[in-house]
């Protein structure tokens, strides 16, 4: 059995998820990565080993495969021989309102953002359980499951469904000294948040990011670095009394009402 500590990540290849998985190397763990893209899964494997000589196994797949699914935690358990923390990143979004969203976009949007973590937090737990150490399973959800846009449906529908999770998982492991908390994070620059078009088909992302940094108080957004660290923070014992909650790590953007140029319009001399 493996003696360092070990993290699974979902979603690892890019993104929030790439960033947590170098900041974990950097802390010590041994890194499971999953990820659909199995090139660049290779590519940060070995970045890892070399930055930091991290021992990686990487896992590449489709989260809606049950096959896959249930490969994750066997294969990491063959490997390390223990789980000490769940990351669960991995997300899928389509830009379109209900009205005109498929069955079939909506289904596979909730197996991957919600169903996923679901049964990962079952079995991950369950190890966990086994072990009699405790563990940490942390959910990505997203700010926007309160602040919704009206052009992800299933998208949000899955983070605020994965909030309620994260709150009726940390009731039903915590005894068993699993703690369970989401991170939400808000506008991230990120591939996911730079893929906004018109009906042309022309990245409108740009505008977008000018609308919203309008109404983030800290005037920007976030890197995934920033939510890289508050993950590794939460899984460590500097927060061994969290659990059951979710961190929003989004500028102070969902509690400000209106934008700063309109602030400044109505109070010049105060914005």
């Amino acid at each position: 059995m493996n003696n360092q500590k070990v993290v699974i990540i979902t979603g690892a290849a890019r993104g929030i998820g790439k960033a947590t998985a170098l900041k974990f190397a950097e802390n010590g763990y041994a890194v499971t990565l999953c990820d659909l893209d199995a090139d660049s899964l290779l590519a940060l494997s070995d970045e890892l080993e070399k930055k930091y000589g991290t021992q990686c196994l990487s896992i590449p797949g489709d989260l809606s495969d049950d096959h896959y699914l249930e490969s994750i935690i066997p294969k990491t358990m063959e490997k390390w021989g223990g789980v000490d923390v769940l990351v669960n990143n991995a997300a899928c979004r389509t830009l379109e309102s209900l009205r005109t969203m498929e069955m079939e976009v909506w289904k596979k949007t909730l197996k991957i953002c919600l169903t996923a973590p679901a049964f990962l937090t079952k079995w991950a737990a369950a190890v966990m359980e086994e072990g009699q150490s405790g563990g940490v399973i942390v959910n990505v959800t997203s700010m926007m499951s309160e602040r919704p846009s009206g052009t992800g449906s299933a998208y949000i529908a899955a983070k605020g469904a994965l909030e309620s999770l994260t709150k009726e998982s940390a009731v039903t492991y915590g005894r068993s000294g699993i703690r369970v908390v989401g991170i939400a994070p808000g506008y991230i620059d990120t591939e996911l948040s730079n893929d906004y078009v018109d009906p042309e088909g022309r990245n409108i992302s740009s505008l977008l990011v000018s609308e919203i940094t309008d109404s983030i108080p800290l005037a920007r957004g976030g890197r995934p670095e920033e939510v890289a660290d508050a993950i590794v923070w939460i899984s460590s014992e500097s927060a061994a009394y969290i659990t059951g909650t979710t961190l929003l790590i989004d500028g102070g953007f969902k509690h400000n009402f209106s934008k700063y140029s309109i602030k400044k319009l109505q109070f010049p001399e105060a914005f």
